[in-house]
């Protein structure tokens, strides 16, 4: 499987809002959450794993809320495949199945057992939004800063010459995009701009 959008590079400016996918065969439950977060974030579903993994190579998803128990193709495989492929969000088990020693395996980021009220809903996909976008200023911190010593020491005809410079400019412009649309504060991000990397 090879996800488009697997890395903290991906981004898209289809839209403003924190993107959420609802994954449950169960048709009527996985509606049911949608319904519950409409007007908080964008919201797709999937009846299935595999409509899961279509859903997410062709689209950027920063939160998976994620069945564990369906037939042909179980949470736990669709989580599997996102992790190797390198999936850059945060996944929700959200399921009927009661939590074992088995979980240790599973690289999720929260598990809420059924039934799942409004609330609790609403609490995860802010507490997770918030994770991923501190995630995702620290890599854009990373990038950025790497780019402004260079820029502040190199003149631009090298730098436009240089692809591995190049590719990490183009990094740090879409993690900038993600972070921004991800944080409810931007200070941070214009601070950082006014940091001076030149030579005194």
């Amino acid at each position: 499987m090879t996800l488009n959008h697997s890395s903290e590079m991906a981004d898209s400016d289809q839209s403003n809002e924190l993107r959420a996918l609802v994954v449950d065969d169960e048709r009527e439950v996985a509606d049911a959450y949608a319904l519950r977060l409409r007007g908080v974030c964008d919201v797709d579903t999937a009846y299935s794993g595999e409509a899961a993994l279509s859903l997410l190579e062709d689209t950027a998803i920063d939160i998976v809320l994620l069945d564990r128990h369906m037939p042909d193709m179980s949470g736990d495989e669709v989580l599997a495949q996102l992790d190797e492929a390198g999936y850059y969000g945060r996944v929700v088990m959200v399921t009927a199945v009661d939590p074992d020693f088995d979980v240790l395996e599973l690289p999720f980021d929260e598990y809420l057992c059924k039934p799942v009220d409004k609330a609790d809903i609403h609490s995860v996909i802010d507490q997770q939004r918030r994770i991923l976008a501190y995630e995702t200023l620290g890599a854009y911190f990373s990038a950025a800063s790497t780019c402004a010593v260079l820029e502040a020491e190199t003149s631009p005809a090298t730098r436009e010459n240089h692809a591995e410079y190049t590719d990490l400019a183009e990094r740090a412009d879409r993690l900038e995009k993600r972070a921004r649309r991800l944080l409810d504060d931007h200070d941070i991000l214009d601070e950082f701009k006014r940091i001076g990397r030149e030579e005194a």
